[in-house]
């Protein structure tokens, strides 16, 4: 099976480099694309000497369908900037896609800051992705390209564009929470308040959940207006 991996960047000079670079060094055997969507920094420059850039419309549905149909990988495997995945992940995906009834699944995440509303925030979201099996961005997705393409790939909406990939790949198969971690940035619900984003989260979801169209419920979604929405547990 080869695998590509997809990076959706926007305004990250911070965090895409060092990702970036970590991914290219890491993961060698795998092809590595980063989607820029019109980032106003220093993100594209700084992240040329590691991977292949393109560049599409802004959102991460968009930019990351842009990456996978630039890509020839029978795995896709999203990745968010700020995340971090171990070498042995890759074992672990491809010992899980031996399974045909398997279409994708994700990694356990993990926060970076040592907090404990953190990691309670974590070990909720490892309880849904392993019992809904609702795989969210920042715990690295990946997907068999038949299935992605089956689905219509990511929704073109501008929020909860993985939690509705999920809930359609499962009418193929089973997706399934690997032991290795996603490691990712705790900054925006830090920065937004752990407790009120948490709760503004949950709030979008059920709305979500109700009807509610997802570019009305982003206009009040905690941390909209950053680099990239904070996914909700």
């Amino acid at each position: 099976m080869t695998i590509s991996i997809v990076v959706p960047v926007f305004n990250e000079a911070e965090w895409a480099p060092k990702t970036l670079r970590y991914l290219a060094d890491t993961f060698s055997e795998c092809e590595l694309i980063a989607v820029d969507g019109g980032s106003t920094d220093e993100t594209v420059a700084l992240i040329k000497p590691y991977v292949r850039v393109m560049v599409s419309q802004r959102g991460r549905a968009y930019q990351m369908n842009a990456g996978a149909m630039a890509t020839s990988g029978e795995i896709l495997w999203f990745i968010h900037a700020d995340s971090q995945v171990q070498r042995e992940a890759l074992p672990l995906m491809y010992a899980a896609l031996k399974n045909p009834a398997i279409v994708g699944g994700g990694f356990r995440l993990r926060f970076a800051e040592h907090l404990l509303s953190l990691r309670a925030i974590a070990y909720a979201s490892n309880l849904r992705a392993k019992y809904l099996q609702w795989i969210f961005g920042d715990q690295s997705l990946f997907v068999r390209r038949s299935y992605w393409d089956a689905v219509g790939q990511f929704p073109a909406q501008p929020i909860m564009e993985d939690l509705e990939l999920s809930r359609r790949l499962k009418q193929y198969g089973k997706l399934v929470l690997l032991p290795s971690p996603s490691q990712s940035s705790g900054r925006r619900l830090i920065r937004n308040g752990i407790w009120r984003t948490i709760v503004g989260m949950q709030a979008a979801k059920l709305r979500y959940f109700l009807g509610v169209a997802p570019d009305r419920i982003v206009k009040t979604y905690p941390g909209a207006g950053g680099p990239a929405c904070p996914v909700p547990p």
